[in-house]
Formats: structure tokens, C-alpha cells, sequence
């Protein structure tokens, strides 16, 4: 007796509601980086992308809409690129025009970047690391980039600094120490506070490409902490680094601050229209919970709220 497959097609009832947004996710291809001089970087790159879904179509066929994904992201990445988010803009933009029933695709990038450097004191070479973040939303008014990196550093609170401050000036003064000493001691010493792992996170998105270099992007995030971290440190590396983070005490909220004020320097050859994403997390080290700031603002706005 044969059996009949049912038609699952067709006994699915009609489709009315769309989707914003369906695709894949972990997609790992090799990226070039293009650099004027020197060899390309490469990338081991982590891949999103997504296309609308309307109304009225149940699905993007996703068995063979992997193959036309593939597809666009080995063209993307085929050739090296100067700028990571013009690879992700030019497969967005692929996949827009292969997707007739479509209105936005979107494709997003990560991927890590190691950087050469040297230690803070003893001058020793060494690496450090970013997670650099590109995407691009496509439409057919045109194409959105987005550049910019996580970073890792260190931070100190400035409220656990302040009750070791109060400590100390009250033993100062029972060992008859007058008071513009202890002022000027506290002011070259800084006292200790509970110090934890920052990740910052600073990206710009604007239409078009962001005239941005990701490398001052990075820069700001990581002087936007109290302090810089290094993979490498000798014992006057990790003084420098103890010191500096403990002189430059900063809240959460302090550094999502910082990147904005930083920012406004370093981009202001870009348009008010042009956005600006800043974040940072902290992972406590007295609490079993985490700290967490952001912003997202056009730099119009950042630039209003910054000259009032």
C-alpha cells in the first residue's frame, strides 16, 4: 500500500502578516583587507544577513536562498576591501537586487583585530585585541553603513575611591598630619577603589560610507575607560596601569560621556545626520551583578547637548 505524502504546502493557511526581517546567522568567510603598501589583513569574519519579508509570501525559500547568500558574500569578499562596511554594503545591496519581493536587506560583520604595540613603561612589543563591528541596510532610497569596535580596558569607581580617600585623611589627621599635606598627598596618591574588566563599544553609521578611520574609532573607545589594558606587562607596566586607572576614576556612565565628548573631535568633518552608537559594560568585581551605559544620538543632537 503506497502512502501519500500531504501537500504542507498547501494546507498552510494564507500568509497576511510580513516579517522584518528573516535570514541567517554564523555565516564564517575569509575577508581581505586592503592596505596601501602593505599586505591585506585577513579576517576570519562572522556573517548576518537578513532580508524583509512581506505579506502574503510565507518563506524566502531558505534552502535555496543559502546558495544566493553564499553566493553574494563570496562576491563581497572576493576581491580585497579597503573599508569592511563597503564589503557589507556592496552584499546588501547584491541581495536587494536578488530579492525581487524584498524592500531592505541588511548584512552585518564581525570579526577579531589584532594590533600591534608596546607597553605602556617598559616599551616591550606587543598585540592587542578588537572586535571590529560593520553592516549595511539596503533600500531602494539607498545604502546605510555602519564601522566602529568593541574594545576591553579597565575602570575604577569613583565611589569606593572616595571612602578610601575619607579612611585615609582620617588617619592622616590622628597621626597629626596637617591638612594641605594630607590634600597634597591624596592629590599625587590616588587611593584605591574596586577596579573591574570595561568593554566599550563605539560605531557611526551614516548614509553612504562613514568618512571614519576605524582605527581613531578604537582609540576613543579605549581611552574612554580609566585606563588602557595590555596582553603583555612587565612590573612597571602594570604600575602604569594601576596608577592611571586609579587617577582617572570613572563611572559607567562616565565612559559612555567620555566617547561622546571624544567623538565630537574626532568626527567633526561628518554630518548632523550621521549617528553615532556608544556602550559600555562592566563586569563588577565586588558584585555578582554587571554595570551597563548607552547612548545612541546623531552627532547633531551630540553637538547641541555639547555646546549649551
Amino acid at each position: 500500500m503506497s502512502h501519500q505524502l500531504p501537500d504542507v504546502q498547501a494546507s498552510q493557511p494564507d500568509v497576511t502578516v510580513g516579517l522584518s526581517q528573516v535570514g541567517v546567522t554564523g555565516v564564517e568567510k575569509l575577508v581581505k583587507i586592503a592596505r596601501d603598501g602593505k599586505r591585506p589583513l585577513v579576517l576570519m569574519a562572522e556573517f548576518e544577513v537578513f532580508v524583509d519579508l512581506p505579506g502574503g509570501r510565507k518563506g524566502i525559500d531558505m534552502s535555496r536562498n543559502m546558495q544566493v547568500i553564499d553566493e553574494v558574500l563570496e562576491a563581497a569578499v572576493s576581491e580585497p576591501a579597503y573599508r569592511v562596511e563597503d564589503m557589507c554594503g556592496d552584499a546588501a545591496e547584491r541581495l536587494l537586487a536578488k530579492h525581487e519581493y524584498t524592500t531592505t536587506a541588511e548584512v552585518s560583520m564581525t570579526a577579531e583585530l589584532v594590533v600591534r604595540e608596546d607597553t605602556p613603561a617598559s616599551g616591550l612589543s606587543t598585540q592587542s585585541t578588537a572586535q571590529i563591528i560593520a553592516s549595511a541596510t539596503a533600500t531602494d532610497e539607498g545604502t546605510r553603513e555602519e564601522i566602529g569596535a568593541e574594545v576591553v580596558g579597565m575602570t575604577v569607581c569613583p565611589c569606593s575611591q572616595g571612602m578610601s580617600a575619607s579612611r585615609a585623611r582620617d588617619v592622616l589627621q590622628d597621626l597629626s598630619v596637617d591638612d594641605d599635606t594630607i590634600e597634597e598627598f591624596l592629590d599625587k596618591v590616588p587611593q584605591p577603589g574596586h577596579s573591574q574588566r570595561g568593554h566599550a563599544t563605539l560605531t557611526v553609521e551614516t548614509q553612504g560610507s562613514p568618512e571614519v578611520d576605524l582605527m581613531d574609532l578604537i582609540d576613543i573607545a579605549r581611552d574612554s575607560m580609566s585606563a588602557r589594558i595590555y596582553n603583555l606587562a612587565k612590573r612597571p607596566d602594570e604600575d602604569h596601569m594601576t596608577y592611571h586607572a586609579h587617577a582617572n576614576a570613572k563611572f559607567v556612565e562616565d565612559c559612555v560621556r567620555s566617547m561622546a565628548e571624544m567623538s565630537i573631535d574626532a568626527l567633526d568633518h561628518l554630518g548632523d545626520d550621521a549617528v553615532v552608537h556608544m556602550k559600555q559594560s562592566n563586569d563588577e568585581s565586588i558584585h555578582q551583578h554587571n554595570a551597563h551605559a548607552e547612548r545612541e544620538v546623531t552627532l547633531g543632537q551630540l553637538r547641541d547637548e555639547l555646546d549649551a
